[in-house]
This record gives C-alpha cells, sequence and structure tokens, in this order.
C-alpha cells in the first residue's frame, strides 16, 4: 500500500490549515491522510481532572476528539475522496512525527502551533522535521491560497538531488510551471570559499557566470527529459541568495529546498537557506532531505 500523507494536528489555526494542505497534497498523490496528534507534558494545556500521559482522563479526551473532530471535517472538505485516518499518540511532537516520516511520503506541519509545536517566529516542530525527517516536509506557511509556479531553489549539490526530483513531481501533480532558481554571486566559486582567503580576489565573473549557468543546465536537464510535460523557467541571477529566493517566493505557490546546500559548515542538518525560507518564505515551504529515498520505507 502506497505510503500515506502525515500531518501534525494540534488544534491550533496553523496546523488546521496544514491538514487542509495536506488532504489536498493526498489527493494529488492519489494516497491516504493520515492525522497525527501526539501529546505529552508540555505539548498542551491539559484540563483539570487528569495526568496527560492518560489519553482517557477525565476532560482529556473530549478535548483530542473535539480537535481531531474539527480536522477531519476540514480535510474532507478539502478532499472528499481521501481515506483519512486518525492516530492519538502519548508522546512529545517532535519524536512522534519524525518516526511517523519512516512510513509517510510527506509530512505536512503548520509553521505555528501551539505549546510544544509552537515557537516565536516557527514551531520548533518544523524545523526538527526539516533536518531529521525521513521523507520530505511541508511547512505550511505564508499567504493564504497561494496560486503561481513552484519555485525549486537550485544549488547543485548532489544532496539536492532528491530536491530537484521533488519539485518536478509536485509541478506535475499541480499542473504548473516549475520555476528552477539558482542564485550565485562571487562568493559561489570554489577557489575563494575557504575562510581564509582574502576578501580583494580578482574574480573571472564571466567565466563565473558560465559555469553556474552550466551547473543550473546539468542540474536540469536529466529531470526534464523524465518530465517532459512539465514546463520549466531556468533563472539565473547573480544577489544575495535568501532574500533572493525569499522574494521570489512572493510569486509562487510551493517553494522547494534541499536541507543542505553547497556551502555552510560540514555536519549541519538544516543550512541557512532552508532556515531562512522556513522562517520568512512568502508560500508554503517543502525541504528534502538527501539520502533518505527510501530509508525505513515500506
Amino acid at each position: 500500500m502506497a505510503n500515506p500523507v502525515v500531518v501534525g494536528v494540534d488544534g491550533s489555526p496553523s496546523s488546521l490549515r496544514a491538514v487542509e494542505v495536506a488532504a489536498h497534497e493526498a489527493d494529488l498523490r492519489g494516497v491516504g491522510l493520515r492525522l497525527v496528534h501526539a501529546f505529552g507534558w508540555p505539548s498542551m494545556h491539559v484540563p483539570p481532572g487528569g495526568p496527560p500521559w492518560n489519553p482517557a482522563a477525565a476532560g482529556l479526551r473530549e478535548l483530542v476528539d473535539g480537535t481531531l473532530v474539527e480536522a477531519e471535517q476540514r480535510a474532507r472538505r478539502a478532499a472528499p475522496h481521501v481515506e483519512t485516518t486518525r492516530e492519538v499518540t502519548v508522546g512529545e511532537p517532535l519524536m512522534v512525527l519524525e518516526i511517523e516520516s519512516r512510513t509517510a511520503s510527506l509530512v505536512v506541519v503548520g509553521s505555528r502551533g501551539l505549546g510544544a509545536f509552537g515557537s516565536i517566529l516557527l514551531g520548533s516542530t518544523a524545523v526538527h522535521l526539516a533536518a531529521h525527517g525521513r521523507c520530505p516536509v511541508l511547512v505550511v506557511r505564508g499567504r493564504p491560497d497561494p496560486s503561481g509556479p513552484v519555485l525549486l531553489a537550485v544549488d547543485g549539490s548532489p544532496a539536492g538531488e532528491e530536491a530537484v526530483e521533488f519539485a518536478f513531481a509536485e509541478a506535475s501533480l499541480r499542473g504548473v510551471d516549475l520555476v528552477a532558481l539558482h542564485v550565485w554571486n562571487t562568493w559561489s566559486e570554489r577557489a575563494y570559499e575557504g575562510p581564509g582567503d582574502p576578501l580583494n580576489v580578482v574574480v573571472d565573473v564571466e567565466r563565473l557566470r558560465e559555469e553556474e549557468q552550466r551547473l543550473l543546465d546539468d542540474t536540469l536537464s536529466p529531470w526534464q527529459e523524465r518530465h517532459p510535460r512539465v514546463a520549466v523557467r531556468r533563472r539565473l541571477v547573480r544577489s544575495r541568495v535568501r532574500p533572493a529566493l525569499i522574494e521570489a517566493s512572493r510569486e509562487a505557490q510551493l517553494v522547494v529546498a534541499g536541507a543542505r546546500g553547497r556551502g555552510g559548515f560540514t555536519g549541519l542538518l538544516l543550512g541557512s537557506v532552508s532556515q531562512a525560507l522556513l522562517h520568512h518564505a512568502h508560500c508554503p515551504v517543502a525541504v528534502v532531505r538527501g539520502g533518505t529515498r527510501g530509508a525505513d520505507r515500506a
């Protein structure tokens, strides 16, 4: 049986919006939708009458059931033909959804939530899953009902190949164009990446631009052959990477990025570009970790 789309539900407006997006994603893929509510201190405000680790305690079952009923109603309105199941699990949402990601085709979460699902800028669940999830993670944020193409952040890294594959598949499922944006600057030059390099080094800008264009073309060509019906718009922009991608997200319905790119510090699980998009993009963001294709998945 095909792996379902999993969505984290905590009853917050952000998570209910995520449910609608997840239902639509499940419908596009022709798979089921799994609503997951995880709780454990301090992941929810527990009413008087029972400890947080016992879902059968007085008051808790009604609260959880009400949350899931509303989520299921949202899902059915968004995608009436999708088979929807519920799961109530005791445990920290971070760990529960990470485990769920091992047998999911996609995990969807809101950008903010309640309790352990929330933080000042971005829910800790979203950041944790983007760094550790075993399948693509879609964080629902930005303007309501975004339209436009799928935007792919092309970095040319081997680890980013799965993000490219995911972006082409999403554009195909949604029936929209794919904008493949590769942002470069003089610090893209491999020879000048070391921390001890002089700042006044002379760069052959035209040669570098040609190399970055070749990287963009080489990254996209194999996938265009596999998805001939997807219209691809290639964009090569000389700019600062994070601001350029955030600005481009204003016209997109989804941004797709790898968890890590060419730069950054070795060992980091979530790169600065991915984090910037998760915090500031104007539409939902899908983060795809490299090396997880088929891992621990049925």
